[in-house]
Order: structure tokens, then C-alpha cells, then sequence
């Protein structure tokens, strides 16, 4: 209200100092963020070029289109109250109290001017439909109270997925998609780039908080994406908290990628942070439309943006509001109250003013400036739906006019005033065509990075396992894991498994998977073979030339006196004994297992059966000649190969058991040879005998040999002249050195990884020295006397039994009187010593 006096007329023009009016028939209100939040204390700040400028004068570049258009709203003028909402949603749900003016039923009885006369009160306009806001905080805001009134609301701008809850914003509609099909894009992109692990950032607010969950709803449906951090921009930022933010994303260097819904200031104050903490080309931005195609975010941060993916709605540019906007002049846009303002930011100058000093930085503005001749121009990002949205009001109140004035000329009684609740309806039935089927498609070679780089970076938290390894994953992170060898003889299964080879089989070198292990036998190149032939071939040498000197000379007194028939039994043991080493260095065949089996123990069963025969033969003549002058039974020739047979015929029967039970046959010995590296690994091919077979096969001639030792040691008081006994004895203690020394290291080496070879070398090297031991003492001295000293190889006088049994006895007797001197003066010392 105001009094009829000449001042008040002049404080009229400062009711509304942030609005603009275009008077009209019906009269629309508009919201837009024409300056930027301001500091503290503060409503607002700088001007928004693009976010606001470009697009309030796209509203008033939709009224005149309208207004000028004959078929639409005909002889009907829209009108416009456009408020300034300062990017604040609090100062916003101010300003818009001017749309509800009307609506409000005020008391002014007892209001009087100074005169006393009534007061002149000013009917407010009356507001039939909100365009705004852009921001979804300050939409949600001024939702609450135009709903309230019933005053139907059109957004260009707000996403925010919560006001599509039409039980709480039933008087609110919007021309743009929901953040959550940005947030829907967004993650496409994000997969589309190979990314699995990013931060989000988010303005606190409606619409950055619900744009991030959104964003990690869709995700975590989707699936393979991780949020390393979700940080939120505080609606009031302290100072230092933007350098806070980076340092938190930091925190997680290896998520790169940052989705960020926030607006436009927010998003120029991080990238002023990230530029601070020496980060350019760090961060890899992905924008939501509240970047969109704007340039004030980015000015003087370009290098810090170089790669940003930013969305927008699907839009085309109004060629009709590019000839309009830079066209527009100081001289022919009054109506915009801020448009100095603009002017002087745009062209970067100053506008003369009363009382008002120029800053001697910038020049003067001359008026004379163009727009997108001497600055740049692109049409803003959401221009395209600030018309959709006055078209969409303009069609509802057109079909609005047509159901309930039809024919009549501009606005009929039942249009006035509007009623919102049917209106809303009309709105509601506003159609639009859209622009084709949703999709994504990247030209990811044409994308530029940071640098000028055209190759995507990585925004993951692991990077992908090398071949043979496996993902151990973090607990509660599906994102990240840590890669893990499969160790071993394990290989790569699947991206999350190692598995064991089969036992006949090692891993690839990049273990990927298995392949066979190489077979390997022992070879007749080989070291551990070389020196055991060796040792046989002289064997066998020496023992051919013992039995070839022994037939040439069979009927001399040495070879009859050392007993024919026994020495060529003893010698064919002997070079088996030899010839065994071939069988067991030849490669393993069925074959070759059935004669290793037969003649491993079967040459040591001969000769230690012929030796056993011989001193069983020369104890019981001794000890028979002490008893009785009678000879004992089975002592002769033919007796001796008897007895001789008949203990080699036990071995034999075992191995033709042997036979029965387990027939000869070679296995591949995956176990010998299986090395911590697989890379060692080797299959032995071998015949069919255990340890535990190897020692039963030699044991039977183990027992004969400890059996002969025995009667050895019990005859080592026979006559040095006498036949062959200490020979057999010195033999047999040799002997016994060697197979004692052989077993520790037989056993020894079982856990080697060279243990068939060592153990075949081994066995065979002790088997040669024992048949060497027996060659050596019983009959080289033989052969040397026959060779070299032909004159002792003559017959001796014949000895009776009779003799022999004399030559026994005065043997016991001389070796009892022997001990008794020696007894005798043992006491003859100690006696004295008992008298003392």
C-alpha cells in the first residue's frame, strides 16, 4: 500500500529491484540464477553469463515467439515477473513470495495515510505458472509453497529424482529427464572407458546428493563398479575446504575418474584446487548437465578439465535465439535489468555511471560491442528446454482457452483468474516428441586426454593379474584385489582359482595351464651310468679270462685242487653279477624288467651259495676229524653241486612267484623327480620294483652271504695250506664292508631328486666290488700261479681223511696249549700280587 503524496511514487520503483516485469494479459513467473551464490553474509555474488543470462532471455525470447504467433494464444499477451533466485535456495523461497502476493487476503482497515485518508492499495499481479528453477534444491523450495497456492511449476533445469514424487510435488513438472538417467548415462560411460573404481563428489543439496546415490544404485545393480569415496560439498565452504577435497580424493589416487553433481561454482572451485595441489591431468572428470557445455566453470582451468566428460540432455541448438541473443544491445534491451551488468562481464569493460569512478584496469565500454564478434558465444546447454518450458505453458493455456472461451476474444471470466488445479491438467496433457531411442556411443579414438594423449587412462583400484596369477580380493572392495602366483605345481583355473596339475603333468611356464611332464630313464651317456659299465666290462673281462685260463688248464693240480665243478658254478654267479648292471642301466621294458628281477639276485644267489657249499664243506671235514676218523656225508663233487642247486633253486622260486603274482611291467614315477620347481619336474621311467622288492629280491643272497661269513669265521683255525678257507673268509668280511657301506647310502638318497640315479649306480658299483672282492681273492692268485709260476702248478702228495683228521687235531691241540701258556703266565703275574 502507498499514499497519494509525490514521494511515494519515486520509492515504487525500487519495489521488486530483482525482478523483471513484461506486462502482459496473463502473467508468468520465472526463476532463474541470474548471479552466483554469494560470500558470506552475503545473497548474492558474480553474474552467471550463460547459466543465467542466456537462459532468462531465452524466456523472453519464448514470449515475444509467442506473442508474435497468431495461432497460438491469439489476442492474448503473456506477460512475466522473472526473479533472480542467486543460486541460494533460501534466498529464492524469498523472492518467489512475490507469486503468491495476490493470493494472500490482507487486513487494511485500519491502515491510514498521514492525512488521514484511506490508503491507495495496489492489486499485486496475479502469477498463473512458475518457469524455474534451475537448481533442484531451490525447485524442491519453492515446490513447497507454490503448492500450497495451487500455482502449477515448469522446470528447464532441475533433475533431482525426488521430485518425481508427485504425491509431494503434485503442482511441479519439468521438460528435462531425471537425474537418474543421467546417472544411468554416466555409468555407461564409465564402463564404456573400462573404469571400475571412482570417487563422486556432490554439492549438498537436493540435487548433488541425489544425483550421487542415484549414480551408485545404478552402479552397484549394474554391477563391476566400486566407489572408492563419496565426498560432499558443503552448501557453505570454509576457506581451504575445496584443498580438503582434493586431498581426500588423493587419498585414493588410483580412482581417477570423479563423478561430480555439483553446480557450477563448486565445480570451478575444485578444479582451481585440484590446479593448486599440482593435479592437472590427475583427475579424470565425468560432469553431470549442471556442467554440461558451460564455459564458466572451466575459464582459465582448461588444462585442468582437458578430458572432462560432462552430460547434457539431448538438445538442438534454436537458431532463432542465437540471431536474437547476439543481436541484443545495451540500446535495445532495456527490459533486462541485469543486462549491463552482463555487458560489462562479457566484454570485460566498464559502463559509465554517476558519482560512479571507472577502474583504470579495464577500459571503457563504448556500447558499440557485439556479441560473438568481439567474445566468443555458444548457445548454453538447457536454453532449448527454458522455451520447451514457456511452449509447454503456452499450448496448456491455449487448449485451456479453447475448452472454456471458445470464440471469444483474449481472456474470457472463466479464465479469470486461472485456476492452477485445471491448468496443471492442460499441462499435464502437453505432448512432446522425442529425439529417438536412448543410447551411448563413444568415439573413444577422437576422446584427448590430458597432454594431448589419445590412449584412455585407468581409473581402477587393481589392475588386471598377469597370466598365472590369481585375484585374492579385498574384503567388502569387489573392485580390488591383490594378484596372487599360483605356486607350484598349480595353475591358473580362473581369474579367482589356482588348481593343481594332475600328477602326470606340470604347469605351463606362464601357468596357464598343465602340460606333460618330460620322461626321462637313465641313459648310457650319462655320468651315473659311464663308471658302473665301466666296472662291469672289466669284470666281465677278467672273469671271461679266469674261466677261459681255468678250461685250458682244467686237469692241472691247482684247478682240480680248488674244486672244478664249484669254481665254474661260483664263476657263472660272478659274471651274472657283472651283467646285471646292463640290465639295469637298459631302458625299461617288459622284458628287460622280467631279467632284472630274474638275475639281480640270482648271480649273488650263485656265488654266494657255491662259497656257502664250500666253507659248510671244509668246517664239517674239521670238525667231524675231531670227533671220529670217519669222513662226513655230502662232501663230494657231486654232493657239492647238489646242495649248491638246491639253495639257488630258493631264489629262483621266489622270483618265479614273484612272476605269478605281480607279472614284470614299468611304471612312470611321477613322485622321484617332482622339485619345489616345476621346471625340474621329471617322470622316471622305471621297471616295477620298489625299494622295499629290491631288498626281499636280495635278500635270500644277503642270507646266504652273513651264512657263509659265519662258517668263515668259525674254520679261520684251519691250516693256511689247506684248500681255500681263508680266502672264502677274507671274502666274505670284505664283502660284508661293502654291502654295509651300500645300504646307508641305498637308503640314504631317498628323498633326492636324483635317486634312481644314484641309487642304480649305487647297487650296481657294490655289486661289481663284491663279485670284484670274490674274483679277486679266490682266483687271481690262481691264475697268476698257473700264468707265472707254472712249476707250483704240480700234484702234491695225496693227503688221506686219516691225515687230515691228524692235521685237525694237532691244529686244536697246538691252539689249546697256545691259550694255556698263555693263562699260565697271566697267573704266574697276578699270583705274587695275592701274597703281598
Amino acid at each position: 500500500p502507498f499514499c497519494s503524496n509525490p514521494g511515494s511514487w519515486a520509492s515504487h520503483q525500487h519495489f521488486h529491484p530483482h525482478s523483471i516485469k513484461i506486462p502482459g494479459d496473463i502473467t508468468l513467473g520465472g526463476l532463474f540464477p541470474i548471479h552466483a551464490r554469494g560470500p558470506h553474509g552475503l545473497p548474492c555474488g558474480e553474474i552467471k553469463k550463460e547459466k543465467g543470462i542466456h537462459r532468462m532471455e531465452a524466456m523472453l525470447y519464448a514470449l515475444d515467439q509467442i506473442n508474435s504467433d497468431p495461432e497460438l494464444l491469439p489476442n492474448i499477451t503473456l506477460g512475466a515477473r522473472i526473479l533472480d533466485t542467486c543460486s541460494r535456495d533460501t534466498y529464492a523461497l524469498e523472492q518467489s513470495l512475490t507469486f503468491v502476493q495476490a493470493l494472500i487476503q490482507k487486513d487494511t482497515s485500519d491502515i491510514r495515510c498521514s492525512n488521514g485518508e484511506p490508503p491507495i492499495i495496489r492489486k499485486p499481479e496475479r502469477v498463473i505458472g512458475v518457469i524455474g528453477a534451475s537448481a533442484s534444491s531451490v525447485s524442491i523450495m519453492v515446490a513447497n509453497v507454490l503448492r500450497l497456492f495451487e500455482i502449477p511449476q515448469i522446470s528447464y533445469a532441475s533433475t533431482a529424482p525426488e521430485l518425481s514424487d508427485n504425491n509431494r510435488y503434485d503442482f511441479f513438472s519439468r521438460v528435462v529427464p531425471p537425474d537418474s538417467y543421467q546417472a544411468q548415462a554416466m555409468v555407461d560411460i564409465v564402463k564404456a572407458m573400462g573404469w571400475n573404481y571412482v570417487s563422486t563428489l556432490a554439492s549438498e543439496g537436493s540435487y548433488g546428493e541425489s544425483g550421487v546415490d542415484s549414480f551408485q544404485q545404478i552402479s552397484r545393480e549394474a554391477g563391476g563398479l566400486c566407489i572408492a569415496q563419496s565426498i560432499k560439498i558443503p552448501r557453505e565452504p570454509k576457506p581451504g575446504e575445496f584443498d580438503k577435497i582434493i586431498k581426500r580424493l588423493m587419498e585414493t589416487s588410483n580412482a581417477r575418474g570423479v563423478i561430480i553433481f555439483a553446480n557450477e561454482d563448486d565445480i570451478k572451485r575444485v578444479l582451481e584446487a585440484a590446479k593448486r595441489a599440482n593435479l592437472t591431468g590427475h583427475f579424470l572428470f565425468v560432469g553431470s548437465d549442471s556442467w554440461g557445455a558451460k564455459s564458466s566453470p572451466i575459464l582459465d582451468q582448461e588444462d585442468v578439465a582437458e578430458g572432462a566428460v560432462t552430460i547434457l540432455p539431448k538438445r538442438a541448438s534454436i537458431e532463432g535465439f542465437d540471431q536474437y541473443f547476439t543481436s541484443r544491445s545495451l540500446e535495445n534491451n532495456r527490459r533486462n535489468i541485469w543486462f549491463a551488468e552482463f555487458w560489462e562481464d562479457d566484454f570485460r569493460c566498464k559502463l559509465t555511471r554517476p558519482g560512479i569512478k571507472i577502474d583504470s584496469e579495464k577500459k571503457k565500454c563504448t556500447g558499440e560491442e557485439r556479441i560473438n564478434r568481439d567474445t566468443p558465444y555458444e548457445q548454453e546447454g538447457k536454453v532449448q528446454f527454458v522455451i520447451d518450458a514457456v511452449y509447454a505453458m503456452a499450448h496448456a493455456l491455449h487448449s485451456m482457452h479453447l475448452d472454456l472461451c471458445p470464440g471469444a476474444m483474449g481472456v474470457c471470466d472463466k479464465m479469470d483468474p486461472v485456476e492452477g488445479r485445471m491448468l496443471l491438467n492442460y499441462i499435464r496433457s502437453v505432448n512432446f516428441n522425442g529425439g529417438g531411442e536412448p543410447h551411448l556411443y563413444l568415439l573413444r579414438i577422437e576422446m584427448q586426454w590430458s597432454g594431448g594423449d589419445h590412449q584412455i587412462p585407468d581409473s581402477v583400484c587393481s589392475f588386471p593379474c598377469n597370466p598365472g596369477e590369481r585375484k585374492k580380493m579385498v574384503k567388502g572392495v569387489p573392485c580390488c584385489w591383490h594378484c596372487e602366483l599360483c605356486d607350484g605345481y598349480q595353475y591358473q583355473l580362473d581369474e579367482m582359482n589356482c588348481e593343481t596339475c594332475p600328477f602326470n603333468m606340470r604347469p605351463t611356464p606362464n601357468r596357464t595351464s598343465c602340460r606333460s611332464t618330460p620322461i626321462i630313464k637313465l641313459e648310457w651317456h650319462s655320468p651315473w651310468a659311464i663308471i658302473p659299465v665301466f666296472l662291469a666290462i672289466l669284470g666281465i673281462l677278467a672273469t671271461s679270462f679266469v674261466v677261459i685260463t681255468f678250461i685250458r688248464f682244467n686237469d692241472t693240480p691247482i684247478v682240480r685242487a680248488s674244486g672244478r665243478e664249484l669254481s665254474y658254478v661260483l664263476l657263472t654267479g660272478i659274471f651274472l653279477i657283472y651283467l646285471i648292471t646292463f640290465l639295469m642301466i637298459a631302458e625299461p621294458g617288459a622284458v628287460v624288467c622280467a631279467f632284472r628281477r630274474l638275475l639281480l639276485g640270482l648271480g649273488m644267489a650263485i656265488t654266494y651259495s657255491a662259497m656257502l657249499t664250500k666253507t659248510n664243506r671244509i668246517y664239517r671235514i674239521f670238525e667231524q676229524g675231531k670227533k671220529s676218523v670217519s669222513p662226513p656225508k655230502f662232501i663230494s663233487p657231486t654232493s657239492q653241486l647238489a646242495i649248491t642247486f638246491i639253495l639257488m633253486s630258493v631264489q629262483l622260486l621266489g622270483v618265479f612267484v614273484w612272476f605269478a603274482v605281480i607279472p614284470p611291467h614299468t611304471i612312470i614315477d611321477y613322485e622321484e623327480q617332482r622339485p619345489p620347481n616345476p621346471e625340474m619336474a621329471r617322470g622316471v621311467l622305471k621297471c616295477d620294483m620298489s625299494d622295499l622288492s629290491l631288498i626281499c629280491c636280495l635278500s635270500y643272497s644277503i642270507v646266504l652271504m652273513v651264512t657263509c661269513t659265519v662258517y668263515a669265521v668259525k674254520s679261520r683255525g684251519v691250516p693256511e695250506t689247506f684248500n681255500e678257507a681263508k680266502p672264502i673268509g677274507f671274502t666274505m668280511y670284505t664283502t660284508c664292508i661293502v654291502w654295509l657301506a651300500f645300504v646307508p647310502i641305498f637308503f640314504g638318497t631317498a628323498q633326492s631328486t636324483e635317486k634312481m640315479f644314484i641309487q642304480t649306480t649305487t647297487l650296481t658299483v657294490s655289486m661289481s666290488l663284491s663279485a670284484s672282492v670274490s674274483l679277486g681273492m679266490l682266483y687271481i692268485p690262481k691264475v697268476y700261479v698257473i700264468i707265472f709260476h707254472p712249476e707250483q702248478n704240480v700234484q702234491k702228495r695225496k693227503r688221506s681223511f686219516k691225515a687230515v683228521v691228524q692235521a685237525a687235531t694237532m691244529s686244536t691241540r697246538l691252539s689249546q696249549k697256545s691259550n694255556d701258556k698263555q693263562n699260565g703266565e697271566t697267573q704266574n703275574k697276578i699270583e705274587p700280587d695275592r701274597t703281598q
